[in-house]
């Protein structure tokens, strides 16, 4: 082993960050196995590679018995004594053996054992790059499509985005950018996989962080997202700040920027509400844009029962019930939604008293759409 390749592996430890020791360790481990294979024997051998020069030896290493049963193994005691009045039964004796052609088939092996440590700590660092980056979003390019998964370039490696996390509305093209989620990044024999999503709703709140500097910076705080990807989502926003109208920041001016995460998401619509500490309140945002006349919770069942106008019934419900699904997922609460004349023919007594003034105000909210479509 000569100075240049000596010289190569300080130049793999500044730029690859793996130290000299580690791959002198690893070649000389290497070397042990090319020495019983390349000269055919079951002898206990170390080699020893000197730092300085590169110098390479092989020794065996034969251990002191009163009687050898194996050569290769052992050496008997009086022959031990021999070499060194000093050895004991259980020393161990060390004999240079090493070939005359062992420079080349040491080399060979070094080389394939730099190259094989440097993959190992490129997919090492890669890996450690991108564990960080769980739940997170991030921006790759549309490689290619392998069996409905889309391979997404994320520059030093690539991504994988399965079938069941894409958006039925989403069509990927090779070279297009998109923006997804980090869901797992998992540790391989052939180097880190990382898994992606679309539909995931941290991919939502990360893009509202990314287009809204009040979220980013605090003032604005997203308590709660329900998603059901490509079709319609829900956001419930806070603000500690009484000077500052959470949904109104996340609209941004003209609609800009919920407008910009829609059009991320193909077409995706989105709701923003405010949230309340009160739950009724909370409920009666989050069914937005319907409005609801009254709330009732049922504590121990988390249930909410809710009344809404005859004419608002359909709206509060939603397509196929998409509405009062989302405001469920939003509130963390079952939703049971009445009309009001339902609930006036079951509960004559409580109802009498419901009217107009009563209605509770869930103005504060924005849709993300033209209107929702009646069921």
């Amino acid at each position: 082993m000569n100075e240049e390749f000596l010289a190569a592996l300080a130049e793999i430890e500044r730029d690859k960050g793996i130290t000299k020791d580690i791959l002198f360790e690893a070649i000389e481990a290497a070397l042990v196995s090319a020495y019983k294979r390349n000269f055919n024997t079951a002898a206990n051998v170390r080699v020893h590679i000197n730092r300085d020069t590169g110098n390479i030896k092989v020794y065996t290493r034969l251990q002191v018995v009163e009687e050898v049963k194996q050569p290769q193994l052992e050496i008997s005691l009086e022959e031990a004594r021999r070499l060194d009045p000093g050895y004991e039964v259980g020393d161990v004796i060390e004999r240079e053996v090493t070939p005359k052609n062992f420079g080349r088939i040491a080399a060979q092996t070094a080389k394939q054992v730099v190259i094989q440590r440097i993959r190992e700590a490129e997919r090492e660092m890669v890996y450690e790059e991108f564990v960080d980056r769980e739940n997170d979003i991030i921006t790759g390019i549309v490689q290619r499509i392998e069996q409905k998964n889309v391979i997404v370039d994320l520059g030093r490696t690539e991504a994988v985005l399965p079938p069941t996390e894409q958006m039925p509305n989403d069509e990927y093209k090779q070279g297009e950018r998109i923006k997804t989620y980090i869901t797992e990044v998992r540790r391989t024999t052939k180097g880190p996989q990382i898994l992606i999503s679309r539909t995931h709703p941290g991919l939502l709140k990360r893009l509202f962080e990314l287009e809204v500097p009040e979220i980013y910076d605090g003032t604005v705080e997203i308590k709660s997202v329900a998603r059901e990807a490509g079709y319609r989502s829900k956001v419930a926003v806070f603000s500690a700040n009484k000077d500052v109208d959470p949904v109104g920041a996340c609209v941004g001016p003209k609609g800009a920027r919920v407008q910009a995460i829609v059009s991320e998401l193909r077409g995706e619509k989105i709701d923003i509400v405010k949230w309340d500490e009160d739950p009724k309140v909370f409920v009666a945002n989050a069914l937005s844009p319907a409005k609801v006349i009254s709330v009732q919770l049922q504590t121990e069942e988390k249930l909410a029962n809710v009344v809404v106008p005859d004419y608002q019934l359909s709206l509060a419900i939603g397509k196929e019930g998409q509405n009062a699904r989302l405001a469920a997922k939003l509130t963390g609460w079952k939703i049971d939604i009445t009309s009001e004349s339902e609930a006036h023919k079951n509960n004559p007594e409580e109802t009498q008293e419901i009217g107009p003034e009563e209605v509770i105000n869930s103005t504060d909210s924005y849709e993300g759409a033209e209107g929702l479509e009646e069921a």
